[in-house]
């Protein structure tokens, strides 16, 4: 045998593994381009599926066209730090839905006072949120009405009206509007699977009994749990508080519980949540969905559900009615607009929501 056949083809060193060498980098090069661009591929799709899933979802959101055209500019609070929203829940009995993209065609928003009304405000950092509630009978000045409860000036001028009043009163630059009626908080309630609500003082209604104590509240449950006051000591107050506790409870069955972490429960509690609520038009999906990502880091226990300091009720022409603290109530409002409702609430803790609201 030669030697040259000894060495091979290749010739000395075994010329094989010396020629193959750089044709496999060249292919492991290329399988790793290849997987690359398939990684990158399905990145896009997935990103695609999520831009097309949040303009159908947003899409589902109600807007309520000019809410805040016919306020005038110069009459408004500067705008602060932060995102405010004006919430407000509608005092319909229908259990049709009034409200969002499932509303009936001749539904019509501010034919009806408001029944909830709350300012959320998430701080700038997304890391903090609180929740203060105007009860509905506060004695207040509506804007060209002079002096009312303060849940007749959505039904003297629909949100713009309510907006302004609520801006007179705090000093708090409302950036959007939001409203949901009756129907729509319980299908809410329903989609999240219920809420886990203590409830301090039994009530009854239309045969509906919610028990006190600790409760699994479901939609129709709920509905009775937030709209009752005649039997509560404190009426008007009371039911303000209880209707915080049901929205805490809903906050954090879809911060805290399995909620988010399923694709498939996620996608029904947003999907109906976005069939109910409506918000003003200058609100985009675009920008529902940068407000959603901002509050990716928010924890529940950074949320603070609070009432605007009242000094008591009295008696206004025969109504019933709720009367403000205004030294207190501009002590709040200015930790609102500075960012620092986290030390307010540190300074008075009695002053947040109780874990056993009546």
């Amino acid at each position: 045998m030669s030697i040259g056949s000894m060495m091979g083809p290749g010739g000395p060193g075994g010329g094989p593994d010396q020629d193959e060498e750089p044709a496999r980098k060249r292919r492991g090069l290329r399988a790793l381009l290849v997987g690359l661009i398939a990684l990158l591929v399905l990145v896009l799709l997935a990103a695609a599926g999520i831009v097309l899933v949040t303009q159908h979802l947003g899409s589902q959101v109600g807007r309520y066209p000019s809410v805040f055209a016919p306020i005038d500019p110069s009459s408004r609070p500067a705008d602060a730090a932060g995102q405010t929203f004006l919430l407000m829940g509608t005092d319909t009995r229908s259990p049709e839905a009034t409200t969002g993209t499932d509303a009936a065609p001749d539904a019509v928003f501010g034919s009806t006072r408001s029944d909830v009304i709350m300012v959320a405000t998430i701080a700038e950092d997304g890391q903090s949120a609180s929740i203060i509630s105007i009860p509905r009978d506060s004695w207040v000045d509506v804007p060209g009405r002079g002096k009312n409860k303060i849940n007749a000036a959505y039904a003297f001028g629909g949100p713009p009206l309510l907006i302004e009043t609520v801006e007179q009163l705090s000093r708090v630059h409302i950036d959007h509007f939001a409203v949901i009626d009756f129907a729509g908080f319980a299908q809410m309630t329903d989609s999240v699977g219920g809420i886990d609500v203590n409830v301090g003082q039994e009530t009854e209604r239309d045969g509906v009994v919610v028990p006190a104590g600790p409760q699994h509240l479901n939609g129709e449950q709920a509905l009775v749990y937030v709209r009752e006051r005649k039997s509560l000591p404190g009426g008007d107050l009371d039911r303000v508080r209880r209707q915080q506790a049901a929205l805490r409870a809903f906050v954090q069955k879809t911060l805290s519980s399995g909620t988010l972490s399923s694709p498939t429960t996620a996608y029904a509690a947003v999907d109906s949540v976005t069939r109910h609520v409506g918000v003003d038009d200058s609100l985009s999906n675009t920008g529902l969905a940068q407000l959603a990502f901002g509050m990716r880091d928010l924890r529940n226990s950074a949320i603070s559900f609070l009432t605007v300091p009242v000094t008591g009720t009295g008696d206004e022409g025969g109504q019933s009615v709720v009367y403000l603290d205004d030294g207190a109530g501009r002590d709040l409002w200015f930790a609102v607009n500075t960012d620092a409702v986290p030390q307010w609430v540190a300074a008075r803790p009695q002053e947040q929501l109780s874990a056993t609201p009546r």
